[in-house]
């Protein structure tokens, strides 16, 4: 038997004509119920003015994941229905769309019992530009959330670029990929550094955009370390299973090229995601060790559990080399970050203008940033006695400000952003239109930041 249902508001006739079903539906917790109405199942969406597109998003979310459970199979909603609590109906149709298949979204080919399927959603109205708009978002943000999911023995530096070719296939994106000796040709130092005590080759993937030669051209920075044990400096962690999401970065980085390429978006943008695996082994860094860059900056490693900053290092050399007008590095980089910001919000450096635009992006997309000082005196605390840095601080405090520091003395003069997503890479529980484990935090963020630059 097939299982519809009806989304309606609390402020549709059908509800309020009734007053035990309106006493019912203000009687329950959240913002929606499920109940049968006469002789058809209905969703009703409490009433409650949305203050923002992310509650829409939010409570598309509860909805799906809620029916998803229910076993229905398909759902429909009037467009004007949702005009009725946003103002643009264009809108308010994209990010219920976008929160609805995100909510349900499940990883989970390694269970025996699978997940019940996404109820397809039929949105009623002249609106499919913004249901396509919606649908394309919520799968931009599913492949970052994919890619940071998925095991590190299968998602590693060797095999992760075949993952993106393979992704891309058949779209006007192109995909170089740099072998280790490539990498070596390059001089991409701080790679071959942090890789070298793992059994995986590092590889260092380009991928360029572009529709609009005319747009400037933007460089995004991917952070990929796909398994980070802190190498020789070892983490300590009760469990350290998350940690094959340190390539969160690098997810964001795909997630937002995703997005670009499937919505036939106008760009100029390249993708650059250094590849390694931080593990200790016979041949891996130890601390004490100086790196020489290629831009002539040697950097002596005081600890390898800070080795993403390392690998950028080289990503965002390249950036430079290529010419691009606007830099943006994204990364799960610094505990310290999560401290001042806690796992809701990422941190943003570097211009005080583009941080402020980006801000305001976050703002409407769900993917929230915060603008953090780069504050100049404290660069002192990465001299090193060795070399003309450390890639850590002396001070026990301000780590994520710090990180920022070491990352501008290879950054493009102009034009730059700093990314620390490492409080917001994971949720705990479900909850909105986030499940349990990896966010796809960046995805937006990124790609509406790209398209608005001109």
């Amino acid at each position: 038997m097939q299982i519809h249902t009806e989304i309606l508001l609390a402020t549709d006739s059908q509800v309020t004509k009734n007053q035990l079903v309106k006493q019912f539906v203000e009687n329950q917790p959240g913002g929606h119920c499920s109940l049968v109405l006469g002789d058809k199942q209905v969703v009703i969406l409490k009433d409650k003015q949305w203050k923002s597109l992310d509650e829409i998003r939010s409570i598309a979310g509860e909805v799906s994941r809620s029916v998803a459970a229910q076993r229905v199979q398909s759902a429909t909603i009037q467009a004007d229905q949702l005009a009725k609590k946003w103002s643009a109906t264009d809108e308010a149709v994209t990010a219920f769309v976008e929160g609805w298949h995100l909510g349900a979204y499940n990883f989970d080919r390694y269970q025996s019992k699978k997940a019940n399927p996404v109820t397809k959603l039929i949105v009623k109205g002249s609106c499919q530009a913004s249901v396509k708009a919606g649908r394309v978002r919520a799968d931009a943000m599913a492949f970052s959330r994919d890619l940071m999911n998925e095991l590190s023995d299968v998602l590693n530096p060797e095999t992760y670029p075949e993952v993106l070719k393979d992704h891309f296939k058949g779209t006007k994106v192109k995909i170089n990929v740099l072998s280790k000796k490539e990498i070596e040709e390059r001089e991409m130092n701080g790679v071959l550094t942090v890789c070298r005590g793992s059994k995986y080759d590092p590889s260092f993937v380009e991928m360029t955009l572009q529709t609009d030669a005319s747009k400037p051209l933007v460089a995004l920075v991917g952070k990929g370390v796909t398994y980070d044990s802190g190498g020789i400096s070892l983490k300590g962690g009760r469990d350290d299973s998350d940690m094959r999401m340190d390539m969160g970065g690098s997810a964001a980085v795909s997630g937002a090229l995703s997005l670009l390429a499937y919505s036939d978006a106008k760009v100029n943008v390249v993708a650059l995601i250094p590849m390694v695996e931080n593990t200790p082994g016979p041949d891996a860094v130890m601390p004490g060790e100086v790196i020489q860059y290629k831009n002539g900056i040697s950097v002596q490693v005081g600890n390898t559990d800070a080795e993403g900053r390392l690998i950028l290092a080289d990503g965002l050399i390249r950036a430079g080399e290529l010419g691009a007008k606007y830099t943006v590095d994204i990364a799960t980089l610094t505990g310290a970050v999560v401290g001042a910001l806690g796992t809701e919000i990422g941190g943003v450096f570097g211009d005080e203008d583009l941080a402020y635009k980006m801000k305001k992006i976050g703002d409407q997309n769900g993917d929230f940033v915060w603008p953090l000082p780069l504050v100049d005196v404290y660069e002192e605390s990465l001299d090193s006695a060795y070399a003309d840095c450390n890639n850590i601080s002396s001070m026990s405090v301000a780590g994520s400000i710090t990180a920022g520091l070491f990352l501008r003395k290879f950054a493009p003069k102009n034009n730059w952003l700093h990314v620390d997503m490492a409080g917001v890479m994971d949720k705990q529980k479900p909850k909105g239109y986030y499940t349990k484990s990896a966010t796809g935090y960046g995805a937006r963020l990124l790609a509406d930041y790209t398209v608005s630059l001109h």
